[in-house]
């Protein structure tokens, strides 16, 4: 058994994180309004703007945090390393510079350190979310992080 790294479980239902640029958040309400019958079935959550403006076009319920550029995206990176966050939708602007940028590439890295999903655009939320495993538990194996600081702290 290796014991650098933990075996966590994705339930059934699903955490999912909500989140997109201003230039893309139509097409992100479009998109959750294409797969409502999915959505229903898991725990939305967003960033503030976002969240607001999906319940409100869609009537999907949306946890809202903060917006992006208040914390949002730190909250919802937060939420991925307590272990509540499965899954993250991100619509970002690529052709848009964001005052935000440090902030949206350090949710990104968490969700890579946390091996959580992630779909920045409506061809992988497609992908992702008409996958298999959206129906079933999953599970994925992370750093096992107490090993790893007690490992650091030793050697420091």
């Amino acid at each position: 058994m290796n014991n650098n790294y933990i075996t966590l479980t994705i339930g059934k239902k699903k955490n999912i994180a909500l989140i997109a640029h201003d230039n893309k958040k139509a097409d992100l309400i479009e998109w959750c309004e294409q797969n409502k019958d999915i959505l229903t079935q898991h725990f939305l959550c967003g960033t503030g703007t976002t969240a607001r403006m999906i319940t409100d076009k869609t009537g999907l319920p949306v946890k809202g945090y903060n917006s992006g550029p208040l914390g949002g995206d730190q909250q919802i990176g937060a939420k991925i390393v307590e272990g509540r966050i499965d899954f993250v939708v991100f619509f970002s602007d690529p052709l848009t510079a964001q005052p935000h940028d440090p902030d949206v590439k350090a949710l990104l890295r968490i969700a890579q350190v946390y091996d959580i999903p992630i779909a920045n655009n409506r061809a992988s939320a497609d992908f992702m979310i008409h996958s298999e495993f959206m129906n079933e538990e999953y599970e994925h194996e992370v750093i096992n992080f107490k090993k790893n600081i007690k490992e650091r702290s030793e050697t420091l």
